[in-house]
């Protein structure tokens, strides 16, 4: 009988946890590629604790799939791009990025940079006016009564649809060109003292000259890099709110940021409450391999397994290329599996394996794993930090050639330019990362941090998306610094009064001087004549 009273209070709070009162509304503004990918594991897990979440895919949508996603719901609205212009637009910027920015002249690579991203600039903002100019699309949202928006802030319109919609915003981003957002839109400060820009590729720990270096990054990002086009950005949110406004205010109103990396790979820095660091959240222990895949796995023996790919934006490349590197691989004891998508090279090894697509996390997680040859994406390069595999990086374009620097100061990787790239240099590169025990342990020890946090990094970001649910946002984490000018911000106007004070202390101060030394002197002649 006690039994029976005891269990009831138990299933009434399960009742209360697992009723509709407890669960929200989350509606998603996503980007693609990479993106999707990490936004996606928090999706589903919001959505297997019972929360509704509705994406807003356009009708151009390359990776956001329903069909793949039951248990989200997705929102299509139309757009008059289509998906072959949109499949375009990326391949033409990876293309460019990858291989034709001179990486050895910072003043053209940057400028040649900025306009790749003003083109993709462009194509959001026309996917944000296709959205809130649809009256009929924007009174559906409205009635639907969503709880917060989620969105990656390296695709703008999210920041709008929160003030239209009047709710809270949570942003997931990984960098964003000088840490422009952060800065700007989330009020982080980074003194260039000792906190390395974004893009620069430089350590914690410069020189003179790289501190120069690093303070000439900091001002170009500052006040000539344009992420996106702002002044378009802000004549289209003041036209849409009836009010002057600009991108970096509305930013400036979100409730958190979810930022895709964490101490295991970045540097020290200062950190805001509204900062959450959630690197590596898609993260999962190995499953299984396909049975084919297995056995050519177990078949390297006690050599073990190399993984090969450059991410999901490049699986082909030059022929040229593909035989400088299949040639390389055709000389190591290891066995490797190779994410590669073009002509089968002519140089290609018997120990050599072409896929079109690699389990990647469960590679990388399988024990016979000795290297990683990556083109340093976060993504991938989280779950090699997860399963402590060491690294040859390969960057290619984005944050790559930063993440691969990371963990080259960090001792788990070995750096190669595609460029330039000899089958002799990635040859010695492998030997040295599976050879050289060093590189293991590095990569062991970064896994070890990985591990040791309080929550995992998942459960920390639904978290917070689910308190700013909670409490209808987080405003309360938001400093302060948002409502001040920047003369106010940097101190200037107290600094000025400071010296209005001193210089005007000096000036009495000179005037009495003056005085007394006028009066002493005529009592002194006064003296002398008498």
């Amino acid at each position: 009988m006690s039994m029976k009273w005891i269990s009831v209070p138990l299933l009434l709070q399960l009742a209360y946890y697992f009723s509709s009162g407890s669960c929200g509304k989350v509606l998603v503004w996503p980007t693609e590629y990479s993106h999707w990918i990490n936004i996606k594991a928090m999706l589903d897990e919001l959505a297997q604790r019972g929360h509704e979440v509705v994406v807003l895919a356009s009708s151009a949508s390359i990776l956001v799939d329903p069909i793949k996603s039951p248990a989200i719901k997705f929102e299509i609205f139309p757009t008059s791009l289509t998906k072959v212009e949109f499949e375009d637009l990326f391949g033409q910027m990876v293309s460019r990025w990858t291989y034709d920015l001179p990486k050895d002249t910072f003043w053209t690579y940057f400028s040649l940079m900025q306009e790749i991203g003003l083109k993709y600039s462009d194509c959001i903002e026309k996917l944000c006016r296709d959205v809130v100019l649809n009256r009929q699309f924007m009174t559906r949202l409205q009635e639907s009564r969503f709880d917060v928006v989620l969105a990656d802030a390296i695709g703008p319109c999210a920041e709008l649809l929160a003030q239209l919609l009047n709710i809270p915003l949570v942003y997931t981003l990984r960098f964003s060109p000088g840490y422009e957002f952060e800065k700007y839109g989330g009020g982080l400060s980074l003194p260039a003292s000792y906190v390395p820009i974004i893009l620069s590729e430089l350590s914690d720990k410069m020189t003179f000259k790289e501190r120069v270096k690093n303070m000439i990054y900091v001002l170009y990002f500052d006040f000539w890099f344009q992420v996106f086009n702002e002044k378009r950005w802000n004549h289209f949110y003041s036209e849409i709110l009836g009010r002057p406004t600009t991108l970096y205010e509305l930013m400036g109103k979100a409730d958190m940021w979810l930022i895709r990396t964490y101490w295991d790979l970045e540097y020290p820095h200062p950190l805001l409450p509204n900062f959450q660091y959630v690197g590596g959240l898609h993260c999962k222990p190995a499953k299984p391999l396909p049975k084919e895949m297995e056995q050519f796995v177990q078949s390297s023996g006690e050599n073990g397994i190399v993984v090969f790919t450059l991410g999901s934006m490049v699986s082909n490349m030059s022929e040229e290329r593909a035989n400088v590197i299949a040639s390389a691989l055709a000389q190591i004891p290891q066995k490797v599996l190779w994410r590669f998508d073009g002509k089968i090279p002519d140089t290609l090894g018997q120990n050599t394996r072409l896929y079109k697509w690699i389990p990647q996390n469960d590679l990388l997680g399988h024990p016979k794993t000795k290297a990683f040859v990556t083109h340093g994406g976060t993504n991938g390069i989280y779950e090699a930090i997860y399963h402590g595999i060491p690294m040859v990086g390969i960057p290619l374009f984005g944050d790559q050639p930063d993440n691969i620097a990371h963990l080259e100061v960090k001792g788990a990787a070995v750096r190669l330019d595609l460029g330039t790239l000899s089958s002799t240099d990635l040859l010695h590169a492998l030997k040295r990362v599976i050879d050289d025990p060093l590189y293991k342990e590095n990569a062991m020890r970064l896994s070890r941090i990985h591990h040791d946090q309080p929550m995992k990094p998942l459960d920390r970001a639904v978290f917070w998306i689910e308190f700013v649910m909670r409490h209808k946002g987080a405003k309360h984490l938001r400093p302060a610094s948002h409502d001040l000018t920047w003369f106010q911000y940097h101190s200037l106007d107290v600094i000025g009064f400071l010296l209005a004070c001193v210089a005007t202390a000096l000036f009495v101060i000179t005037k009495c001087c003056l005085f007394c030394y006028w009066k002493f002197a005529k009592i002194g002649m006064k003296e002398k004549k008498e």
